[in-house]
């Protein structure tokens, strides 16, 4: 336990009202960071998709409170602070330092779009905890994935300001190495807007209740968190369960064999999994990857409700194979590690089902339909990148059906409205629609996935990540398999090499994603809701 944040043999005596005004106030915070960086962003990947997370962290590296964002960034936020202190001393650290990293085996990232800027907190000379946020740049196309020096500037954690002053040589060698500089820029300006928003209100919060009463109520949420989390295991029948599934990938033929073995004793799991060697392609996983997912998928299960903060990770324990696609070492490809961390959670959930299968759902879409277009406006004569990624159906639920073209457990993207993708891209989208015949039939049904269809009015090229093309989400106790994912180029086109590919001008894409699983024996289901279900023009898998 750090000292900035004392165990509760040190702290000050605080009561059970305090540190929930003060627990209410760090998610007020990090949520009003995360707006800031939303509104104040240029790229429609983070001012439209909200592809970004804000957090406080601990002054030693511990999560303190996370946003409602996307799960994903958790990998990238718990080894930022933890590098930065590797390379740069505390004492030498100044009010207005900045450092950025994205490097996903020296930078605390998971992928290197996402860019990480942490700022300190100082209060009276002392720093007391960080300000943290996470942007996806969607900045680097055309790039190969053997490994990760083809997938863009790897940047460890060094200081993009010293002082509250830009350091220019670190910001000119970032933007030579993107594409779209001008955007990086201004991305770039929103995370460091964000950041001094989270420093200034958590300073407030010292100012208001002292600084030795806020930690202590940091400790005390953390503890609480623990306490949950451990009673919530402890609910669950002690033993041992294992569960199998199959991941494929547009980089590669054929599919490859995930396994867990979940073991819970007391008020502790531990969770084992097994994976092939990591592959000469963009999908391996880092290990802070599979730990973040982890902890989302067990607290989904166990319960919801825990405070998302470094707490709830302590009864949880995780081991991978090292050098496999679950835990890869450098140089391996990460770009595209979304796919297998969905295919976790299933595994995750598939194990659980095993011993309480009312507190999961059924698989769902599985994947994440990542569609990245790049191109030269031919008006402009500048380059454009633009990325989507597109939702797919909920796992059915014991008592209720899956929800309808969503995003999916690692992923909280919103979906790019029409409207602003081709008012900004030379893309035009014919449709978007419901997939029909894509739910897992069920006594609850699977959501559906979703089907969007683009025509490129300037010649572009296009990748394509994502997953069951082979494989079909799951159902649980008798419930169906969603229908699995489609990728059709129209006629004339070349086909796709390792999802990788171009469209012509006038070229048409067209791409299907999954459905979720069922649960439950679909002869149980309800006349009135299949009556209902046809009324709304929704048809699961099997049905004409």
């Amino acid at each position: 336990m750090s000292d900035a944040f004392p165990s509760a043999g040190t702290a000050p005596a605080i009561d059970p009202i305090t540190v929930e005004v003060i627990g209410s106030a760090l998610v007020s915070i990090v949520e009003e960071m995360g707006e800031t960086l939303v509104r104040s962003s240029y790229s429609t990947n983070i001012k439209e998709r909200r592809d970004c997370s804000t957090a406080l962290f601990t002054r030693d590296g511990e999560t303190l409170c996370q946003a409602e964002h996307i799960p994903m960034h958790l990998g990238s936020f718990i080894g930022i602070v933890p590098a930065i202190l590797a390379r740069h001393p505390l004492d030498a650290m100044r009010p207005g330092d900045v450092f950025i990293g994205n490097d996903a085996y020296e930078g605390g990232g998971t992928h290197l779009p996402d860019f990480v800027l942490a700022e300190p907190i100082f209060v009276d000379g002392a720093i007391i905890a960080w300000a943290v946020n996470t942007a996806h740049h969607s900045d680097f196309a055309d790039r190969g994935h053997a490994h990760i020096f083809q997938e863009g500037l790897r940047i460890p954690p060094i200081r993009l300001k010293r002082a509250g002053e830009i350091v220019a040589d670190v910001e000119a060698l970032i933007l030579l190495n993107c594409q779209v500089p001008r955007e990086r820029l201004s991305d770039l300006r929103a995370q460091m807007a964000a950041n001094r928003l989270g420093v200034a209100r958590l300073q407030q919060l010292a100012v208001r209740y002292g600084t030795a009463r806020l930690l202590a109520a940091g400790a005390a949420l953390m503890a609480y968190a623990e306490r949950k989390m451990r009673a919530g295991l402890a609910a669950i029948p002690d033993g041992a369960w294992s569960f199998t599934d199959v991941f494929d990938n547009p980089e590669i033929d054929g599919e490859l064999a995930f396994s867990l073995t979940l073991t819970k004793r007391g008020e502790t799991v531990h969770l084992a999994f097994d994976a092939p060697p990591q592959q000469r392609a963009g999908f391996n996983m880092t290990f802070t990857a599979l730990l973040s997912t982890v902890y989302y998928a067990v607290k989904a299960v166990v319960d919801p409700s825990i405070l998302p903060n470094a707490g709830l990770a302590r009864p949880i324990t995780v081991s991978a194979p090292p050098g496999s696609v679950l835990n890869c070492r450098a140089p391996a490809a990460v770009f595209n590690r979304i796919g297998p961390c969905q295919r976790v959670v299933d595994l995750v959930f598939g194990a659980f089902a095993q011993v309480v299968p009312e507190r999961v759902t059924a698989a769902a879409c599985g994947t994440v339909m990542v569609a990245s277009f790049d191109g030269v406006d031919p008006q402009t004569g500048e380059t454009w990148i633009y990325l989507e990624t597109i939702g797919g159906g909920g796992g059915a639920r014991s008592a209720k059906d899956g929800l309808d073209g969503i995003q999916v457990h690692m992923t909280n993207t919103s979906n790019l409205p029409v409207e602003a993708l081709e008012i900004e891209y030379p893309l035009t989208v014919l449709r978007y629609e419901l997939a029909e015949g894509s739910a897992g039939p069920g006594r609850q049904r699977g959501g559906m996935g979703l089907r969007r269809v683009y025509r490129a009015e300037t010649d572009c090229r296009i990748e394509i990540d994502t997953s069951r093309l082979r494989s079909a989400p799951w159902g649980i106790a008798g419930g169906g398999k969603g229908a699995g994912s489609a990728v059709d180029l129209g006629a004339g086109a070349a086909p796709l090499v390792a999802g990788r590919g171009t469209l012509a001008s006038g070229g048409i894409l067209t791409l299907v994603t999954p459905g979720g699983g069922g649960y439950g024996d679909p002869r149980e289901r309800m006349s009135a809701a299949t009556a209902r279900d046809r009324a709304d023009g929704l048809t699961v898998k099997g049905d004409r």
